[in-house]
């Protein structure tokens, strides 16, 4: 298959690296120190063995013309860096060409094919200005979850921490054959691909926890096993998976594990930082409308009350806005 990955980041790198060897013709849209690094070196991905893997072929190219139509498109950046490259996109569609989308939190599409009376609804905290559904339509989609961690370690080298999972699902559950064909493909790679029949209720078993543990980790610096392991930000935690539940249950999802198992999952990993407070340490700006803010807002759509979310969505919306504040000051500081 051509397929075309956006970004070469943690996830982005580790798929391309994997798919490219297992004989899929991949070109990464990358731009920067990455583009130059894979069109030098390829890329490179690091085993959590420690065997190293160069995909030595892959194409790398920053102009979405030149790539030109593809059979599938990876969607491998987070949920607010797909706005910027929305205009390109279509430049890589033909009549047949598929969208797999690997963002964390509810993405954009999320009530396209959903039924009910909530049927077509904007999800406004993730795609405000519509630029999404407009040049990604969602007819094009296939949902994707993403569990492997792994991290960016340099231009064009990824190193692979655990897992090897990416559950997708057609919009409205059914087994359709394109959807077969792209697990088929993600298990040629190596990967753990299942076809479910329910891909938000997946989406939503992921962000039960990305929701609670990344905005209290990026306020308090404190990983997940220090987060689980302290009374009062348990409860907290806690106390606004509640408050999710309620919401994705108005929505008709069920959870296949209960709430303290999740949390007791959380607790095992140890003393892991999270993607959001990753970010703030980096001065990054943090990932917070997929993930809380449109848990905010699904909350106002199904009339659920959701305190706890609400408190939290505001302190890091705070956090991130003073961080763009200072890095501004900095920046006109050395520009003087």
């Amino acid at each position: 298959m051509k397929i075309a990955i956006i970004g070469a980041g943690a996830i982005g790198g580790y798929v391309g690296v994997k798919l490219a060897l297992a004989g899929e013709d991949v070109t990464f849209m990358v731009r920067g120190a990455n583009l130059d690094a894979i069109r030098r070196n390829g890329m490179k991905l690091i085993m959590h063995d420690g065997s190293e893997h160069v995909a030595a072929d892959v194409k790398a190219t920053n102009n979405y013309a030149v790539a030109g139509p593809q059979d599938m498109v990876i969607l491998a950046m987070k949920a607010h860096q797909v706005e910027a490259v929305a205009d390109d996109l279509p430049k890589l569609f033909g009549p047949h060409t598929t969208v797999v989308t690997m963002q964390n939190g509810i993405p954009y599409w999320y009530f396209h094919k959903h039924g009910g009376p909530l049927e077509g609804s904007q999800v406004h905290s993730v795609d405000p200005t519509g630029i999404l559904v407009k040049n990604i339509p969602p007819q094009r989609v296939i949902g994707c979850v993403v569990y492997p961690a792994s991290e960016l370690v340099a231009p064009g080298v990824v190193r692979h921490i655990e897992g090897d999972r990416f559950p997708v699902g057609e919009l409205d559950g059914t087994a359709s054959e394109r959807v077969a064909r792209i697990s088929e493909c993600f298990s040629g790679a190596g990967f753990k691909a299942p076809v479910l029949d329910n891909i938000r209720s997946e989406i939503w078993l992921k962000l039960w926890g990305n929701l609670t543990f990344n905005p209290i980790s990026s306020l308090t610096h404190s990983t997940l096993q220090d987060i689980c392991q302290f009374p009062l930000s348990r409860e907290l935690a806690a106390s606004m998976m509640r408050e999710a539940q309620e919401v994705a249950h108005k929505l008709g999802i069920e959870f296949r594990v209960t709430l303290e198992k999740r949390i007791a999952g959380a607790e095992k990993v140890g003393k892991h930082k999270t993607s959001m407070l990753q970010d703030i340490e980096a001065g990054r700006a943090p990932e917070i409308d997929a993930l809380v803010g449109s848990v905010v807002e699904l909350g106002r759509l199904t009339q659920t009350p959701t305190p706890h979310i609400d408190t939290l969505y505001a302190l890091v919306k705070l956090l991130s806005r003073t961080m763009q504040e200072e890095s501004g000051q900095v920046r006109l500081q050395l520009a003087a």
